[in-house]
Order: C-alpha cells, then sequence, then structure tokens
C-alpha cells in the first residue's frame, strides 16, 4: 500500500490524528512513505516536520505519544486517517489537547490541558 500512495510533489500526504476512543480530532500533519512505514512497523506516530526538514516521533520531546490503533487511506489514496491513543494531556505543542481548539474567528474554544513551557521549555519569540 506504502507504493500506491499518492504523495504530493514533495513526497507527502496528509494525516489526520484522531482518537480511537472518542473521534476527536487531534492534529494534521505530513508524513511521507518513510515516516507512514516507520509508524506501521513500531506502531507510534511518526510525521515528516517541513519547517525542520526532519522526522520526529511525535511525543518524543514530551512524551505525549499517540499509540495507532487504525490506518485507513481516503479513496484517492493522498490522505491517511491515523486513530490513536493519545497518551499523555494532548497532541498539541501550544498545551491543548487538540490543535483544533480555535474557532474561524479565532476565539479559543477549549482549554489548555498542559503547560507547553513546563513541557517545552521557554520559547523565544
Amino acid at each position: 500500500m506504502f507504493e500506491k500512495m499518492k504523495y504530493d510533489d514533495k513526497g507527502l500526504v496528509p494525516a489526520i490524528i484522531q482518537d480511537a476512543g472518542t473521534g476527536e480530532i487531534l492534529m494534521m500533519a505530513y508524513m511521507n512513505e518513510k515516516s507512514l512505514r516507520k509508524t506501521v512497523e513500531t506502531g507510534f506516530t511518526h510525521f515528516w516536520s517541513r519547517s525542520r526538514q526532519k522526522y520526529w516521533k511525535k511525543g518524543e520531546t514530551s512524551g505525549h505519544v499517540q499509540e495507532v490503533r487504525e490506518i485507513l487511506v481516503d479513496c484517492d489514496e493522498d490522505t491517511v486517517l491515523i486513530k490513536v491513543i493519545q497518551h499523555g494531556p494532548g497532541a498539541c505543542h501550544t498545551g491543548h489537547r487538540s490543535c483544533f481548539y480555535r474557532d474561524i474567528h479565532g476565539r479559543e474554544i477549549a482549554e489548555k490541558t498542559f503547560s507547553e513551557e513546563k513541557v517545552y521549555g521557554k520559547k523565544d519569540n
């Protein structure tokens, strides 16, 4: 299946990460063939960072890993949906459980579930 995926011109596909128990969408990131294979092999999500140009395992710094329960491919074979058990209080580097914590007007609709400063250290602006 890895070879059949329709990767974009940079070799990436969007990966939607969903809580296997609640159905909540936790995040969206990008995978290439190598990170998708590593996800399948290890049972934990791995991604390709477009900004840092490197592979990363979700939770490698925070400990908030995502244990894979199921991987689905959409009808066009250009997006994956990964159902996970989210370990730790959240998936978002901002301290929220989900990356989708704001409405279209920018209002926060969910509270933080952890302190990103305590988990990741002081961020420079």
